[in-house]
């Protein structure tokens, strides 16, 4: 919003107004009435403030200071039962020069086996670039939820996180293109697929939107978002969304990770893009980073959600995608 100042009053109506104030200093300091219209104006003003950050239902405070970025960047494999995909994108990624640490988002009833886990140690360490020590850490989630993969993940070393799904390979020098771009504005996203959404007007009575996939990017030539499946993003954004973020768009991610429509089965994965999208829009005020680079492979099965109504971007008090 851009605020202009009026324009100059003639120079006699100036001095009379300050003269006026003048006087009215005069009479108020030191005197009793003084204090109480001094009480009176502070209370006024609180309660303004008060007023105007109880309408800002949804947003969040900015990113709290923090010390200068780290070297490198941690990477978040979000999976599910595929483990052949999920040693696949570990060997990958740990071979790329800035990868710090590889945390595995793990949601599933059973713990990794032991062969698991001791397989991708050794397979970290024979890919890592000479005198690269790269960590492997997998979290432990009790529940199956699609909010796990943005969980705050405490004592990282790095600002930045590269979260990426176990399907999806990119080369490491797309993948370091995309880390300094973020270096640049670390308080963005910064991905490689990118989405859009528009206001759906068949829908009057309600505010409701709808969302498209890369074939409408490609088609109208802009985005609105990018996903978290392949994106850099600050590790404060995982603070906000586990423990900041309003309860009702969480409980709705969790709710919809599966529905029915016909004899289709519809995952809603995207459904923690978009809610990540929106905190982080509302955060900075600023649109998402999209940065092209073409994929080793992808195993995306059909997702209908691509042209399923988004209907939480209300919820956040603000149309604060661009």
């Amino acid at each position: 919003m851009v605020m202009r100042m009026a324009s100059a009053s003639p120079s006699s109506f100036i001095f009379g107004r300050r003269a006026s104030f003048r006087r009215l200093r005069q009479l108020l300091v030191g005197s009793a009435a003084g204090r109480i219209v001094r009480l009176l104006l502070c209370c006024s003003l609180l309660l303004s403030l008060l007023l105007i950050s109880g309408g800002c239902r949804c947003r969040f405070s900015h990113l709290q200071p923090s010390p200068p970025l780290g070297e490198g960047y941690t990477v978040m494999i979000n999976t599910w039962k595929r483990n052949d995909l999920l040693k696949q994108s570990v060997v990958h990624y740990a071979s790329c020069v800035g990868v710090d640490s590889i945390h595995v988002v793990w949601s599933e009833p059973d713990p990794p086996a032991d062969s698991l886990r001791d397989g991708l140690i050794q397979a970290v360490r024979s890919k890592s670039k000479l005198g690269q020590d790269v960590d492997i850490i997998f979290d432990i989630n009790q529940e199956d939820s699609l909010n796990n993969r943005f969980k705050e993940i405490k004592d990282l070393r790095t600002d930045a996180i590269f979260s990426i799904d176990d399907d999806v390979l990119f080369p490491c020098a797309s993948v370091e293109f995309a880390f300094s771009v973020w270096r640049s504005a670390p308080t963005t996203m910064v991905g490689f697929v990118p989405r859009m959404h528009w206001l759906d007007k068949s829908r009057s009575s309600t505010e409701q939107y709808k969302y498209g996939g890369w074939w409408s990017v490609w088609w109208t030539g802009t985005y609105s978002m990018v996903l978290s499946k392949a994106a850099f993003l600050h590790k404060q954004y995982l603070d906000l969304y586990t423990n900041h973020m309003p309860v009702f768009v969480r409980d709705y991610v969790a709710k919809n990770s599966l529905s029915y429509i016909g004899l289709w089965h519809l995952y809603c994965r995207n459904c923690e893009d978009i809610a990540m999208s929106l905190l982080v829009a509302n955060v900075t005020g600023a649109p998402p980073i999209w940065v092209k680079g073409i994929k080793y492979c992808s195993f995306d099965s059909l997702l209908l959600s691509e042209h399923s109504y988004i209907n939480f971007i209300s919820w956040f008090g603000a149309k604060m995608l661009f």
